[in-house]
C-alpha cells in the first residue's frame, strides 16, 4: 500500500514538473513571464478542478515555501545593506502613501459587506500588500533588476514586510481577542528581531559572507540554502516574514561570494518558485469564484491603479523617466503569499464569514496573474500611446 500510493505520488509530482516545463515553454513562445501560466494550471488540477492532485500536496507546499525564500535571497544578493537603508530613507513617504493608499479599499470593501471591524483589519492586509515573491519573479524574467526604478519599487517592498512585522502580531490579537497588552508585547518582539537583523546585515555582513563562502560548489550550496532556510525558519517563528529573514540575509552577503551564491541558486530558485505558483492556483476551487467575482474585479480595479499611482509617485521622487515610473507602478500590482497568510489566519480562528476566504481568494489570483501581464504590457502600451499622440498632433 506505501509503495502504491508512493509510485502515484512520483507520477503526479512528475507530471507536474514537465507540465511545468511545458507552460514555461509556451510562455517564452509568446514572450510573457510564465506564472500566470502556473497559477491557471494549478487552478485546473486543483481542489474542484478538472483533475486532482492528492498524493504530493504537502511536498509541493513545502517546496512551495522554499520557493519564495529563494526568490528573496536572490533579489537580497543583488544589493547592499547600505543601498536598503539610503533606499528606506528615501521612500518612507511613498511607503506611507502605498499603506493608505491600498489598505483603504479593502477596509471600505469589507464595511460594505457588513464583515465589522474584524474583518476589516484583514482584508486591509489583502489588498495592502504586493506579493514579494511574484514582483521578484518578474523583475528577473523581464530584465529589470539592473534598472534605476528597481531599488524605489524594492525599498516599497521592504517597507511592506516591515509593517507586516507589525501587522501580524496584532491582526492575530485580534482575531484571538486578545488584549491591548498581549498584542503590544508581540509587535515589540517582531520589531525587535527586525532591528537586530539589520543590524547584523550592516555591521558584520563581511563576516556572514566568510561564514556561507567555499570554494568546493557541495559545501557551498548545502551552507548556503542551509542558513538561508535557518534565518527563514527563525524569522517566521519570531513574528516576522521568513521572506524579510531571506533578503536581509541576501543583503548581508556580499561581493564575490554573493555573485557566485546567485550563480549556484538560479536554478534551484526557478524550480521552487514555480512549484510556489502552482501552489497557490491547487488551493483555489472553481466554483467558490463566481458568487464573489463581481467585488473581487471591484477591488481588482481599484487597487491595481492605487499601486500604479503609488510607483508613479515614488519613482518620480527618485529621478525616474516616465517610462520607468510606469514600470515602478505596474511591478507592484500583483498579490500572492502575503494575502493568502492573512486570509488563511482570518478563516482559521473563525473570525469572518465564508465569504471573505472566497473573495480574498478571488481577489488574490485576478491580482497575481493580472500583475505580471500588466508588467510586461505597461510599456509597450505607453509607446503605443506616445506614437498615437505624435501623429494626431
Amino acid at each position: 500500500m506505501v509503495a502504491h500510493e508512493t509510485a502515484l505520488s512520483l507520477v503526479q509530482l512528475g507530471a507536474v514538473l514537465f507540465g511545468l516545463g511545458l507552460l514555461g515553454r509556451l510562455a517564452a513562445r509568446i514572450g510573457m513571464s510564465p506564472i500566470p501560466l502556473y497559477l491557471i494550471g494549478g487552478l485546473v488540477f486543483g481542489t474542484g478542478g478538472l483533475i486532482e492532485l492528492q498524493h504530493v500536496d504537502q511536498f509541493i507546499e513545502l517546496a512551495s515555501e522554499i520557493g519564495v525564500v529563494l526568490l528573496l535571497l536572490l533579489l537580497g544578493l543583488e544589493y547592499t545593506a547600505s543601498e536598503l537603508v539610503t533606499g528606506l530613507r528615501s521612500s518612507w513617504a511613498a511607503g506611507v502613501v502605498d499603506l493608505i493608499l491600498n489598505a483603504v479599499p479593502g477596509v471600505a470593501v469589507a464595511l460594505i459587506l457588513g464583515w465589522g471591524a474584524t474583518g476589516a483589519v484583514a482584508m486591509a492586509g489583502v489588498t495592502y500588500i504586493s506579493s514579494s515573491g511574484i514582483v521578484a519573479k518578474v523583475l528577473n524574467d523581464l530584465g529589470r533588476l539592473g534598472n534605476r526604478e528597481t531599488p524605489t519599487i524594492l525599498s516599497i517592498l521592504v517597507f511592506e514586510d516591515l509593517v507586516m512585522a507589525g501587522y501580524l502580531p496584532v491582526l492575530t490579537a485580534i482575531l484571538a481577542g486578545a488584549g491591548f497588552a498581549a498584542g503590544m508585547k508581540t509587535v515589540a518582539i517582531a520589531l525587535t528581531a527586525v532591528t537586530v537583523v539589520l543590524v547584523v546585515a550592516l555591521r558584520y555582513g563581511k563576516y556572514v559572507s566568510k561564514i556561507v563562502d567555499s570554494q568546493d560548489r557541495e559545501i557551498f550550496l548545502l551552507k548556503l540554502l542551509g542558513s538561508a532556510l535557518l534565518i527563514a525558519g527563525i524569522a517566521s517563528a519570531l513574528q516576522v516574514s521568513a521572506a524579510v529573514g531571506a533578503f536581509l540575509l541576501g543583503i548581508a552577503i556580499s561581493d564575490s561570494t554573493a555573485h557566485n551564491a546567485t550563480k549556484l541558486l538560479e536554478p534551484l530558485r526557478d524550480l521552487f518558485a514555480a512549484l510556489f505558483f502552482v501552489l497557490f492556483g491547487l488551493s483555489t476551487d472553481p466554483a467558490s469564484i463566481p458568487p464573489v467575482l463581481g467585488w473581487a474585479i471591484v477591488l481588482a480595479v481599484l487597487t491595481a491603479g492605487t499601486k500604479i499611482a503609488t510607483g508613479w509617485w515614488a519613482a518620480g521622487r527618485a529621478g525616474a523617466s516616465r517610462y520607468g515610473r510606469a514600470r515602478a507602478g505596474s511591478a507592484l500590482v500583483a498579490r500572492g503569499e502575503f494575502s493568502i497568510v492573512i486570509a488563511g489566519l482570518a478563516v482559521a480562528y473563525g473570525a469572518v464569514p465564508p465569504a471573505f476566504a472566497a473573495l480574498a481568494t478571488t481577489y488574490v489570483l485576478i491580482m497575481a496573474v493580472l500583475g505580471p501581464v500588466a508588467a510586461r504590457l505597461i510599456e509597450p502600451a505607453l509607446r503605443w500611446a506616445d506614437q498615437l499622440r505624435v501623429r494626431t498632433a
